[in-house]
């Protein structure tokens, strides 16, 4: 019998029973920690940024509060039609995985900005960017910097991954604090720690030196890029991380 005091068995009154089922309790609390922030990020609910039908909850990155130009939505698919500018989420996110698929056209360029800060003139000036890409027709897709799934200008992707224009690609981008991971079709494209000497290095070395907001905040919005090519998505959803 578990004894508090060694060599002096205690009654087996109702109190001491309760006393003892507490202490077991606790110690079996210690045995097991909390849930990692994995466990958490796995248990978070995930939700439609698109529902298929509207852009609603979007606006062009130039013109918020307007009407949205330049995307349609045709059968559960988001389209880039026409000049509009970058599609820009009414809402911030900070922590947050994001999935969705996509595909473009021949010689077609896009990509995902994340973190915007929206005083500034143009999104990718704020919010670094997951590249979309056919790697096969566009220039970028020659410099492993610019192609499909890097981290663009400033973190390298893998080759052969990216499908070929007019398939779909399934992509996921996690940020959570300053650690940020690309994945392209189930596989991990790049992999960073904004603001680490690492990047700074890197920053610094790239088109966004002189950026001075680029990659800084630490909730902004989330914008699907209008380069003037056709581009289409589907399944566009997130959760939010604690």
């Amino acid at each position: 019998m578990l004894s508090l005091f060694p060599g002096r068995p205690l009654p087996r009154t109702r109190s001491y029973r309760r006393a003892l089922a507490t202490l077991l309790v606790a110690t079996v609390a210690m045995s097991f920690p909390a849930r990692d922030l994995a466990a958490q990020a796995k248990s978070a609910k995930w939700s439609p940024l698109i529902d298929g039908k509207t852009v609603v909850g979007w606006h062009n990155y130039d013109t918020p509060g307007k009407p949205v130009t330049g995307w349609t939505m045709e059968n559960g698919v988001l389209i880039r039609t026409g000049d509009g500018g970058d599609l820009t989420t009414d809402k911030q996110y900070g922590n947050f995985e994001l999935a969705l698929e996509w595909k473009v056209e021949k010689g077609g360029n896009s990509g995902v900005i994340y973190r915007i800060d929206h005083a500034g003139e143009k999104s990718y000036l704020s919010g670094p960017e997951m590249q979309i890409l056919d790697d096969a027709v566009h220039r970028d897709g020659k410099n492993p910097l610019t192609s499909a799934g890097a981290n663009y200008a400033l973190h390298p992707a893998p080759r052969g991954v990216v499908k070929a224009a007019g398939e779909w690609n399934s992509a996921r981008l996690v940020v959570n604090g300053t650690h940020v991971e690309h994945w392209l079709n189930n596989t991990k494209m790049a992999e960073y720690e904004l603001g680490s000497a690492h990047w700074e290095t890197r920053r610094k070395a790239s088109k966004f030196a002189t950026a001075e907001k680029y990659g800084r905040a630490t909730r902004g919005h989330i914008a699907l890029q209008d380069h003037g090519d056709r581009v289409y998505f589907r399944n566009v959803r997130i959760r939010e991380l604690p």
